[in-house]
């Protein structure tokens, strides 16, 4: 028997697939089997996650992999108790996610999907597109100034934006405004950009209460997790207009997203699509194998629960 088995417990990337290959048995495992012994090594995702009758399938587990950054889906705690190490790829997808962004702050203010869609629909010959509105003197707001957001505002102001966040806590070292309530944040921005993490902390934090704060030439860009927008309430305020328009990367039930969305104008969709270059994924690939490695070799790996203050 191999003794570099990784058991797959979720569907993986191709990238991560293929590096995790070389020199290691991947073997697809199916949630709700028999226990398995053997298994050192397990792979998930940040969306499928790992809770306790997932660590009884594997008794010998003692380094759980993660392909993403989320960790709202995995139970840090009961893996620390059990001495599992967790191993997530936070710092792989940070600058994609903040590239990924500003450019759907770009594609909803100046209309660049929209204008695509009237090229390509043959109306130029005939109509004019109305006037976009520019990015570069406006006001951003962030929610979540972690890697990501810290990354975005960076860029942002780069390209002439205002930069104001919210979060848990000020970060008086940062050269931003700091504005302590969601509601406030909002009324004070052009454009509202979320970049926190999942979970019960930040479940439906962007509610109608802070969507008509953001008004009706406001933009909502989200980058973090669906979970954190009252999608009903998104849905609402596009009807009514009360916002300018959104740059949506996640939703609620993917991949299957509620059909009223493809019929805003001012929407720009993506199918949580922010961290998805070559570069992130063989980046993600290549730390989680490493992970691998240093484990059975005896060398110290970062463990999220550590990390996290779980546990």
């Amino acid at each position: 028997m191999s003794t570099n088995r990784i058991a797959v417990v979720a569907a993986i990337p191709p990238e991560l697939r293929e590096v995790l290959s070389r020199g290691n048995e991947l073997v697809e495992v199916k949630r709700g089997e028999d226990a398995r012994d053997g298994f050192d090594v397990a792979v998930t995702t940040s969306i499928a996650g790992a809770d306790t009758a997932l660590y009884d399938q594997f008794p010998d587990l003692r380094l759980l992999l993660c392909n993403g950054t989320g960790l709202e889906n995995i139970d840090l705690a009961e893996a620390r108790r059990r001495g599992i190490v967790v191993r997530h790829t936070p710092d792989e997808v940070t600058d994609d996610t903040a590239d990924f962004a500003i450019g759907l702050i770009y594609a909803v203010s100046r209309r660049i999907a929209e204008a695509d869609r009237f090229v390509r629909a043959g109306r130029w010959a005939t109509e004019r597109m109305t006037p976009s509105r520019r990015v570069f003197d406006r006001t951003l707001g962030i929610v979540g100034l972690g890697k990501i957001g810290q990354t975005i505002a960076r860029r942002s102001a780069g390209i002439g934006m205002s930069v104001l966040y919210t979060g848990p806590r000020e970060k008086p070292d940062l050269p931003y405004g700091y504005v302590p309530a969601i509601g406030d944040l909002a009324e004070r921005c052009d454009v509202l950009v979320l970049s926190c993490p999942g979970g019960p902390d930040t479940h439906r934090i962007v509610g109608q209460s802070v969507l008509e704060r953001l008004g009706p030439d406001g933009i909502l860009i989200n980058v973090s997790r669906g979970s954190v927008v009252d999608q009903e309430a998104l849905i609402a305020a596009l009807e009514k207009k009360a916002i300018g328009g959104a740059g949506l990367d996640v939703f609620d039930a993917e991949p299957s997203i509620d059909p009223r969305f493809a019929g805003f104008e001012t929407v720009v969709l993506a199918p949580h699509y922010a961290a998805v270059t070559r570069e992130t994924r063989y980046g993600i690939a290549n730390t989680l194998a490493q992970a691998a490695d240093d484990l059975r070799a005896g060398r110290p790996v970062r463990d999220a629960a550590v990390d996290s203050g779980k546990g």
